[in-house]
């Protein structure tokens, strides 16, 4: 009794933890998508420059995160070299340049419940790139999964009350960059032993996709805000906006590494449940009931599909561990018959 009294508390604890950290990515990646919403969108703040919002944003990120590793030592930096830092993460920030841009470009055209619905494409366009680069291995029953998600968004963007074509296509188009980036990664970086937490990924990278957006920014947005003389920089709007994209790569380090795989999808679907129910009530947005189902059909897919990579990766961890197992009984084998064997000599001696 006397002993189950700590291990009890200390369950309790580990629970409230990982339930305080699910609580925190829910908020701050809610209040991001919310946020940047509110500043892209012509009926709110009305500042529909999106390479420019994302250029402050990976300005104050490049900033803090230098602080945080060179100043603070927070952090220790990753060994690095030129060549590989031309070669892996120059291509990798040029993704997610491309990735970010386009993603908050659609915030203009599109309602916050609409852009999560498509967002449901994720893991099909992962595995589809996975396949295409050799990092994952044609199922058929996995891409009867990918086209059941794809038949749900398809719906869900039928009964899209506000249906607008370039800003599906600027969604899609981050999709398709995100999870090409994604699967970079795994190719590039980890396939090399390289392993970046979200601190040290953005002292490499946000630098990059800082250089990469100058030259859309130079030739398609510069142009436009030197003419607008009435806009005036307001540093608490983007201060605390830039403050909660910072914070919110802190809080999927946290996450990813204090819970699991699990913990974290479950955390998206509530996550986007809940912004579909907030542009619904709060910004106003319509949602149809042919929007639900098609989502809710994507939704049982994309569950599936997670349910199916995580007893995956149980299979392959506890095959790992009965063969480290085995070696280790052949290891005392070994021993025990070597010491046998030095016996036997002793007494033939």
């Amino acid at each position: 009794m006397g002993k189950g009294g700590p291990l009890s508390d200390g369950i309790m604890k580990k629970i409230l933890f990982s339930y305080t950290y699910v609580a925190i990515w829910i908020f701050l990646s809610f209040t991001v998508i919310v946020y940047n919403k509110y500043i892209l969108d012509k009926k709110m703040y009305n500042w529909p420059f999106p390479i420019s919002l994302t250029m402050i944003h990976m300005s104050f990120c490049a900033s803090l995160a230098f602080i945080l590793i060179k100043v603070l030592n927070v952090v220790d930096p990753v060994s690095m070299s030129r060549e590989l830092y031309l070669s892996s993460v120059v291509p990798i920030g040029a993704l997610y340049s491309l990735s970010l841009w386009l993603s908050n470009s659609a915030y203009i055209y599109l309602s916050v419940s609409f852009i999560q619905m498509l967002k449901a494409l994720m893991p099909v366009a992962v595995y589809s790139i996975g396949v295409l680069f050799k990092k994952e291995g044609f199922k058929t029953d996995t891409m009867v999964n990918m086209l059941s998600i794809s038949f749900g968004v398809a719906i869900a963007a039928y009964g899209e009350a506000k249906f607008d074509t370039w800003g599906v296509i600027l969604q899609l188009g981050a999709v398709a960059f995100e999870a090409t980036r994604l699967v970079m990664i795994q190719i590039l970086l980890a396939s090399k032993g390289i392993t970046l937490n979200p601190i040290t990924s953005l002292y490499y990278v946000a630098p990059c996709c800082l250089v990469f957006l100058m030259v859309p920014w130079i030739f398609v947005e510069y142009p436009v805000l030197k003419e607008t003389s009435s806009f005036h920089f307001d540093f608490v709007i983007f201060g605390i906006n830039s403050l909660c994209a910072f914070a919110l790569n802190l809080a999927v380090f946290l996450l990813v590494g204090k819970t699991s795989a699990l913990t974290m999808n479950v955390a998206c679907v509530v996550k986007d449940w809940l912004l579909i129910a907030f542009s619904w009530s709060v910004i106003k947005d319509t949602v149809t009931p042919i929007n639900l189902f098609g989502y809710g059909l994507a939704f049982l897919g994309v569950a599936y599909y997670n349910h199916s990579k995580l007893q995956a990766l149980k299979a392959k961890e506890a095959q790992k561990k009965a063969a480290q197992a085995d070696e280790e009984a052949g290891r005392l084998l070994e021993e025990r018959e070597s010491e046998g064997f030095g016996k036997k000599s002793e007494s033939q001696d």
